[in-house]
């Protein structure tokens, strides 16, 4: 047997880094109307790195790493019972800049439950855990892009920005790319919440376009009838119409 020793002028490309944040679409670090940006925020001038081979390859999920109820927060977590609150529907299509759908992309989701309360060991927010919402699933996109999970809406909650600061419902969604420096990270919010526009963490996004992006409609013609309403979020990963993510590191 010959081992055939390979072309090394057809080898693959070495990838190129990718796009750094555009710092003229997204909230500046330091914005005090969100307390915790004053803490937060970097105090000296910021280091520019090139990237790593490593950080712009890696491994990639596949339908091997998802479980049959992972995209069922009702039911994946359930004990004794269905978890308690207003059933919804999320869904949509993960896409680029020309509307070209991502497929097999992993989604994953996390969110408090119906009273507000997330399972964490350090949320002491007064509302009760309910014993049979996890409040985190995730799911792969099919070859167009599309996703979808059902849920429990999930309730607002109290925080210590200032006197009776409430948080809009919302639910925290990552998009990983072809490798982890490509994890994408956004919130959710629903139509119809009067808590959006006097939220002090959204007040911190400049660009009004930018915050409509966040809201999800209701979506009635893929609502369940007697069962469950439906919100439809589509998330665009790039281009000027992308939908605005808290830890982006490429650009528009």
């Amino acid at each position: 047997m010959t081992i055939e020793r390979p072309n090394m002028d057809r080898r693959a490309p070495t990838p190129g880094e990718y796009f750094q944040r555009d710092r003229d679409m997204h909230p500046p670090a330091y914005t005090p109307i969100y307390k915790t940006s004053v803490t937060r925020s970097p105090q000296k001038a910021l280091l520019s790195l090139e990237q790593s081979l490593s950080e712009m390859t890696g491994p990639v999920f596949n339908h091997n790493d998802i479980g049959a109820l992972d995209h069922d927060m009702i039911l994946n977590y359930a004990k004794d019972g269905e978890p308690i609150g207003q059933r919804i529907i999320v869904h949509g299509r993960v896409i680029d800049e020309s509307g070209k759908g991502i497929p097999h992309t992993l989604v994953e989701a996390w969110q408090a439950n119906a009273g507000g309360r997330y399972r964490h060991k350090k949320d002491a927010y007064l509302a009760p855990i309910d014993p049979n919402f996890g409040g985190c699933g995730r799911c792969l996109t099919d070859e167009n892009g599309y996703y979808f999970f059902r849920t429990i809406k999930p309730g607002p909650y109290p925080w210590r920005n200032y006197v009776n600061s409430w948080r809009p419902a919302h639910i925290h969604l990552s998009i990983f790319g072809p490798s982890f420096t490509q994890r994408l990270i956004t919130q959710m919010y629903f139509e119809g919440d009067p808590l959006i526009d006097i939220c002090p963490i959204i007040k911190t996004i400049p660009d009004e376009e930018a915050i409509k992006r966040l809201v999800a409609p209701l979506d009635l013609n893929a609502s369940v009838p007697l069962d469950s309403r439906a919100y439809k979020f589509d998330i665009v990963v790039r281009g000027r119409r992308s939908t605005l993510f808290e830890n982006r590191l490429e650009g528009n």
